[in-house]
């Protein structure tokens, strides 16, 4: 921890903290801070993820914390308290006492770590008050909602960015630095997804032992309080940010490529019936009801430039954690189950490499020089990373590399899920969020030179 802080101290993170290379600002004036006054919008597990990263940098300021849970709001207070950090203002005494907390001077910038069905609104809001806006996934549930990010930031030039860390993970950043150099030759195929038994989170009393508790909503704890009763009333991808975002940044979707249309298919809803049983009996009022969401919801995505990718959301069943990666072009493939490489012309014939050489071979060069700074900090290290590119950017005040198209375009897997499986897997046509643009937008590119 204590090496983060002193990095972040004495080094400036400009180009390391955008890997990926941003576009010039939509129409905001660029105004460089050196300190950033940041408020976090829910400081409930993820939030105070957020929060611990940030007290670790010396060019921010925590001036105001908001949640509706009073308990959340002590432990974040202590954390801040024992940083060192100056007390934020505090809101929290409604649903919308946000929006008071918007409309500070002292805030440059937010981050929102709340239940999914505020994601849009909260972002929308907080860009509509010049907010640098930092959402985390999914950013959006309905196909409104999509366009409600895309416009609000384009009248009024706040920027958001989508905080999928996953796209900041090392070996993803290393198969990225394959891709950009052409090892794989020329992309085709693409797998991923959401992969997670989450039962144990989905139901919990917090009575029982952690994991073998059956309730949610009014009766359940942490995100079983709201994300169980989705389960229960939608059948469809509610989660795809973690799989899709790092292959659409393979493929340069919104920069030259774009998706165009998707097909999804459902099972049936058994896991958290079958866990229910086991754990809180037969007779358990939750038994009874009637899930709506499949075990497992398998989404083939068609591309403008001929790539397909197959997505995968299985989180109501047992099963080992895997986001389920598969890059595959003309040359060769990676598969992360198995951590496995195949390159023509430099494995052996019919053969899989172990992935370990390839990918350190190719580790990208942000991971290189900075990977020790970002130990600690969450989910390998790549929540560092995923928070430096906000910040960075923010201080800026340039276009963030997962931007307000990408928030979109990733996010509108949910609601066209959901509308291919009611109709019997029929295909269904992504908008195109950038209205034309991704024709001519330019690809993510590395500033090398910054690393």
């Amino acid at each position: 921890m204590s090496s983060r802080r002193d990095f972040v101290k004495k080094t400036t993170l400009v180009g390391a903290g955008i890997a990926i290379a941003p576009s010039i600002t939509y129409g905001a004036t660029s105004i460089s801070k050196e300190k950033l006054n940041v408020a976090l919008i829910g400081v409930g597990l993820r939030g105070t993820n957020h929060l611990t990263n940030l007290l670790q940098r010396k060019d921010i300021l925590i001036t105001a914390i908001c949640d509706i849970d009073p308990t959340r709001i002590t432990i974040a207070k202590e954390h801040i308290t024992k940083a060192g950090f100056k007390a934020p203002k505090i809101y929290g005494k409604d649903e919308y006492d946000y929006r008071n907390l918007l409309e500070l001077q002292e805030v440059d910038a937010v981050i929102i770590s709340t239940p999914w069905l505020w994601h849009t609104r909260m972002a929308v809001d907080a860009m509509k008050a010049g907010k640098y806006t930092g959402v985390e996934v999914s950013a959006a549930n309905t196909m409104e909602e999509c366009w409600d990010l895309v416009n609000t930031h384009e009248e009024t030039g706040s920027h958001v960015m989508i905080l999928e860390n996953v796209n900041y993970r090392r070996d993803i950043l290393a198969v990225l630095n394959m891709v950009r150099q052409e090892v794989f030759g020329e992309l085709i195929h693409f797998r991923c997804g959401y992969q997670h038994d989450l039962r144990f989170v989905k139901l919990n009393d917090g009575k029982t032992p952690y994991g073998k508790g059956v309730e949610f909503g009014d009766k359940g704890i942490s995100e079983s309080k709201w994300r169980t009763q989705h389960s229960l009333l939608r059948n469809g991808d509610v989660y795809p940010t973690h799989g899709v975002g790092p292959i659409a940044t393979m493929c340069n979707i919104n920069r030259g490529n774009r998706f165009v249309s998707m097909t999804s298919h459902a099972t049936k809803a058994v896991g958290l019936h079958k866990y229910i049983v086991e754990n809180g009996g037969a007779d358990h009022p939750n038994a009874a009801l009637q899930w709506k969401q499949g075990d497992v919801i398998t989404s083939t995505i068609n591309t403008a430039n001929g790539e397909t990718i197959i997505v995968t959301h299985d989180c109501n069943s047992p099963r080992p954690y895997s986001l389920g990666f598969r890059v595959q072009g003309s040359q060769g493939l990676w598969e992360v189950d198995g951590s496995r490489m195949y390159i023509e012309g430099k494995s052996e014939p019919h053969r899989w490499d172990e992935a370990k050489s390839w990918l350190k071979k190719y580790d990208h060069p942000l991971w290189k020089k900075y990977g020790d700074y970002a130990s600690g900090s969450g989910h390998g290290g790549m929540d560092f990373f995923v928070l430096n590119a906000f910040i960075e950017s923010a201080k800026a005040n340039i276009a963030p590399p997962l931007d307000a198209y990408d928030a979109a375009a990733w996010s509108a897997i949910t609601p066209l899920s959901e509308a291919s499986i009611a109709n019997n897997g029929e295909p269904q046509d992504f908008p195109d969020f950038t209205r034309g643009l991704w024709v001519n937008r330019l690809p993510y590119n590395w500033i090398k030179d910054s690393f």
